[in-house]
């Protein structure tokens, strides 16, 4: 039910998936605080998302819609920043669940921290559905922190489970839509946002008790993330260095170093497929920095 506290739209991009969209804003309406608005923006080559959208809307919950001819995820979360009605923004991924503390847990803790720009929280896996038994994105630390300045993107938050408040994402320069999937880029959307809100100023909660869960994929649809994470990264990174940021390649090296780290605990441990998926994860980074740096300013 809503209670009393800071007004909340929830923005969630989607594309050619209705039935998690309809799973995805089932679990927002059961929530312990249901939103004041909800914006959906469908991408989608049918009506079904659309459908999905329209059979939502209560009494105490609006459901907005906004159809975006647009590709890619940074262009969706432009348009349902640009639409909605509300001072803080929480972000949630189509194929995501949200706890039902989520909304409840980013309106309490934005309210009692107003010099805070924005809230992360944990990412843990769904239940495993037939061969969709790898998790991905996953962010499990309790551990509560709070950053900004210098700090690295990927220690921040995920793109599927965050919030902020529109001036700073105004401030920040929005999402850029050369990044994320859908983009030739691929991914790195996120990383990149969060990595120019922290240049401009901003301070940003990680919030255990902030949890989203997560759909599981396929093995191969695993390996394909990695690759595009690594991408999108690279494009990321090079496009930093391109605009004159100064820590362009300090992010680099600890990306790397990260990278590296990563496969001598998977050798340790004798686990072969994730000391591969580590080499596409660095190989993409390579293709996205040429991407980057190829790309029109």
């Amino acid at each position: 039910m809503s209670v009393p506290g800071p007004a909340v739209s929830v923005v969630i991009s989607t594309l050619n998936r209705p039935d998690a969209l309809d799973r995805c804003l089932t679990a927002l309406a059961a929530g312990a605080l249901r939103p004041n608005e909800i914006v959906v923006v469908d991408q989608s080559d049918d009506t079904r998302s659309a459908d999905v959208a329209t059979r939502h809307p209560s009494a105490d919950m609006a459901v907005a819609y906004v159809r975006d001819t647009a590709r890619g995820l940074g262009a969706s979360q432009n348009a349902g920043f640009a639409r909605a009605s509300h001072d803080i923004v929480a972000v949630i991924d189509d194929d995501c669940v949200a706890d039902a503390r989520w909304l409840s847990t980013i309106a309490s803790t934005m309210e009692c921290r107003p010099e805070l720009d924005g809230v992360t929280g944990r990412v843990l896996p769904l239940e495993p559905q037939g061969d969709r038994t790898f998790a991905v994105s996953s962010r499990i630390s309790t551990v509560r922190r709070e950053f900004g300045g210098r700090a690295l993107p990927w220690e921040v938050g995920s793109g599927n489970n965050f919030a902020l408040r529109r001036a700073a994402f105004s401030r920040a320069g929005a999402c850029d839509v050369r990044l994320g999937p859908g983009s030739p880029a691929q991914g790195g959307v996120d990383m990149d946002l969060f990595h120019r809100l922290l240049r401009a100023g901003s301070r940003i909660l990680y919030e255990p008790d902030a949890i989203v869960y997560h759909e599981r994929q396929t093995r191969g649809e695993r390996r394909a993330r990695r690759s595009m994470y690594g991408r999108g990264m690279g494009t990321a990174i090079a496009l930093w260095h391109r605009s004159g940021d100064d820590s362009a390649r300090s992010v680099l090296a600890a990306w790397v170093a990260l990278r590296l780290r990563q496969m001598r605990l998977a050798s340790a441990r004798g686990d072969w497929r994730d000391i591969a998926d580590e080499l596409t994860m660095l190989a993409s980074t390579m293709t996205g920095l040429v991407h980057g740096w190829r790309l029109p300013r």
